[in-house]
């Protein structure tokens, strides 16, 4: 088959457009597809890009069927929406999904868990893959402490913050998107609550920021004000779980024995609601 062209990367066209824009555009986990298709339409209704966001979950659990509905949805939005694989944690993985005809726009080669060295060049290997194949590829310099549901903990392994020289060595390798450890944990926070290092991200930004767009991951329990001091900082795309997702469950509790089409329902616009709100507190409403 004949693979997109990387110029033409969806993830990037939406990512680079944000970064000159001065703002940050959502990345919604979804799960099923409830939360896709309410991905969609809160970015149509809000005329905001967006990118849906999938784990390697989904593809265990369902092979390519749910990327595929997540890509057509994605595609077919009349607004710009790409489909991103997160947290890809082994080259198998990555090198699965980047197969996929018509299917991720871009994918995270989290080699995290690997030392340093290896997962440079574990890094730089499958960015190589995946941009044959028309694919933007992200990664994780440093080590972001945590772990979300359908992803692998990293919790007992030391957190190691992201420096600007480390920065620069994995933008060495190809990729396109940056996700830097300056504070910011997968999952809870816990007792200490959230302490963010807005010098080191600036830091981060200043040395590596033109040329690959900066990720924050574990974004759940932020506020408007934080989401705007690590845009500011240089974000361009932050990862929401939690901040959607509790939605869809709280509805199913709220209405347990209901008909399942209206519990389906409603969880979507519950959905659709909050991801509308974190498009608005990160700018990206009214830029598509």
């Amino acid at each position: 088959m004949v693979w997109p062209e990387l110029s033409k990367n969806r993830s990037m066209k939406i990512l680079n457009k944000a970064r000159d824009g001065g703002y940050a555009v959502p990345g919604m986990c979804c799960y099923n597809i409830e939360s896709i298709i309410a991905t969609v339409r809160a970015a149509e209704a809000a005329k905001s890009p967006a990118m849906i966001l999938l784990f390697p979950w989904a593809m265990e659990y369902a092979n390519a069927s749910l990327v595929r509905a997540a890509a057509d949805a994605a595609h077919s939005a009349k607004v710009p929406v790409s489909l991103h694989l997160d947290h890809a944690q082994t080259p198998d993985l990555v090198r699965r999904a980047a197969d996929i005809e018509d299917g991720f726009d871009s994918i995270m080669c989290d080699m995290s868990h690997y030392e340093k060295e290896e997962n440079l060049a574990l890094t730089q290997e499958l960015a190589t893959y995946c941009h044959e194949r028309g694919i933007a590829a992200e990664a994780e310099p440093g080590r972001i402490e945590g772990g979300e549901d359908g992803v692998a903990e990293t919790i007992d392994l030391e957190a190691v913050l992201t420096t600007p020289e480390q920065a620069e060595e994995f933008v060495a390798t190809g990729i396109e998107m940056l996700a830097p450890a300056f504070g910011n944990v997968h999952g809870e926070y816990g007792p200490r609550g959230i302490l963010l290092e807005y010098d080191r991200l600036e830091s981060i930004n200043k040395a590596v920021g033109d040329r690959v767009r900066l990720v924050l991951h574990g974004a759940d329990p932020f506020t408007e004000d934080i989401f705007n001091k690590c845009i500011r900082a240089g974000v361009s795309k932050v990862n929401i779980n939690k901040g959607m997702n509790k939605h869809y469950a709280a509805v199913q509790e709220e209405m347990r024995g209901k008909p399942l089409t209206s519990v389906i329902e409603a969880g979507t616009d519950r959905m659709q609601a909050a991801i509308e709100q974190y498009m608005r507190w990160l700018g990206s409403a009214g830029k598509a």
